[in-house]
């Protein structure tokens, strides 16, 4: 008897079981957008000297390192789905503290450099009003909707993503016709945006992977869907691992189209909006409109998906007395959002958005998150290898050959970009010391949310 009262409270528990492989594939191409590297094209073009296709790749062969360690964890942590879980179970709780901090230097910064594309791409209609008016409209609208708790449906985001599936249709059918439509200078001419002699440097092409790393920011957040899964002891590692192969292919041939219809050696209108520039070129003003708006539309979902995003990880930590828990650890009651918190992150967005261009704040999120990454592998290598009873190469290698990626990636990383996380890890790490009395005691266990990177 005390068996069958039990067993229907145990069943409305857990969640069903019904995401198949290919669901899982869809919901991370989804999130990491297919639009993903049209946005920061100028800016990895700038810092590449050319070789945008070349920065791609490279960072989808350190992704996929990566992913496979993400995968992994998962298995362990089939609920948690964060860096900072993962490093502070498996290797140690201070520097799980550490990637944790990482983590929120990426969730604060992704609305600001939404807001700065934003901005960016709403003086190409509208010249006249300057770049802080629209930084302002776009804080105050992404701040506005967030306090009212309006969110995005699935069937709003799956819409999206066919528009946007359309558009690059067009522009790639637009490109191919601009290409084989105006002469070229031979062979090399569709060799040149993966190696130019004339403007090839190793320091250049892996200062714009480490921002290209952007490009694939959001996989992680699969292996938060580990309880909806079928098998996803399987199924989760194979979609992190082929969502980042489908996002890097389709990546790679969009900038590679770009290149060719735009090549580097012609300076952009603006760097930060370049792709846009670019689809006016390869299809007339019509469509110089049309990629304005799908980019203006990604970027604007992104940034308040974001902006909520942070104030759920800052509430975490209020909550968990890491942060003053009067104010961050405050909900409002009738909307049930971190209102304290939602106006903090837009008001520090706004502040960053006068104060740093589009590519220092790129560079600037992968730093914490090239750090988290890293923490990752160390885990993944320590659980399966270290740990292991039987030592296999094939839990040896993913990890170790992601580490070292992502270090070599993070080390390439600007000097301003470094200095600046620097400055933010030292001041979390003095926090955290200060906290736990020279951590001596349990450190918080703050959770990160798992629906906004992308």
């Amino acid at each position: 008897m005390a068996s069958e009262a039990t067993q229907p409270a145990s069943t409305t528990t857990r969640l069903r079981r019904t995401l198949t492989l290919w669901d899982l594939i869809l919901y991370g191409v989804i999130v990491i957008q297919p639009t993903a590297p049209m946005s920061v094209f100028g800016v990895l073009s700038d810092r590449g000297r050319g070789h945008v296709v070349t920065t791609i790749l490279l960072a989808m062969i350190g992704m996929l390192f990566t992913a496979i360690s993400y995968g992994r964890m998962a298995r362990a942590y089939p609920s948690a789905g964060s860096a900072f879980t993962y490093v502070g179970q498996e290797i140690n709780p201070a520097l799980g503290y550490v990637t944790g901090w990482s983590m929120v230097m990426d969730y604060m910064l992704n609305p600001m450099i939404c807001i700065i594309w934003c901005s960016k791409a709403a003086m190409n209609f509208a010249p006249g009003v300057p770049y802080f008016a629209w930084a302002i409209f776009f804080c105050v609208v992404f701040t506005g909707l967030n306090l009212r708790g309006i969110k995005t449906s699935a069937r709003v985001n799956a819409a999206l993503a066919a528009f946007m599936g359309v558009v690059i249709t067009i522009f790639f059918v637009s490109a191919a016709r601009y290409i084989f439509g105006h002469p070229h200078d031979g062979t090399s001419f569709f060799t040149r945006p993966f190696y130019d002699p004339q403007t090839f440097r190793v320091g250049a092409v892996l200062g714009g992977t480490s921002i290209a790393v952007l490009t694939y920011i959001g996989f992680d957040g699969i292996s938060t869907l580990s309880e909806e899964a079928e098998n996803p002891r399987r199924n989760i590692l194979l979609a992190t691992v082929l969502t980042c192969v489908v996002i890097g292919v389709l990546s790679a041939m969009e900038v590679y189209a770009a290149q060719l219809v735009w090549p580097a050696t012609q300076a952009f209108p603006d760097v930060d909006t370049a792709f846009v520039h670019i689809s006016g070129r390869a299809a007339g003003p019509w469509f110089f409109a049309v990629m304005n708006i799908t980019l203006l539309v990604a970027n604007f979902g992104s940034g308040m998906g974001a902006q909520l995003g942070a104030a759920r990880l800052l509430y975490g930590m209020g909550r968990s007395n890491a942060l003053p828990k009067s104010f961050f650890g405050a909900v409002d009651a009738k909307r049930r959002i971190p209102r304290n918190n939602v106006i903090f992150v837009g008001l520090v967005a706004l502040g960053g958005a006068f104060l740093l261009s589009y590519a220092l704040g790129a560079e600037m999120l992968n730093f914490g998150a090239l750090i988290a990454f890293m923490g990752v592998n160390v885990a993944a290598l320590i659980r399966y290898y270290l740990r292991a009873d039987e030592k296999k190469l094939t839990y040896l290698l993913p990890p170790v050959l992601g580490f070292l990626i992502c270090l070599l990636l993070w080390l390439n990383l600007s000097t301003p970009a470094k200095i600046a996380g620097v400055i933010w890890m030292a001041a979390g790490i003095a926090f955290g010391a200060w906290k736990t009395r020279g951590f001596r005691s349990d450190l918080v266990d703050f959770e990160i949310p798992a629906d906004v990177e992308g």
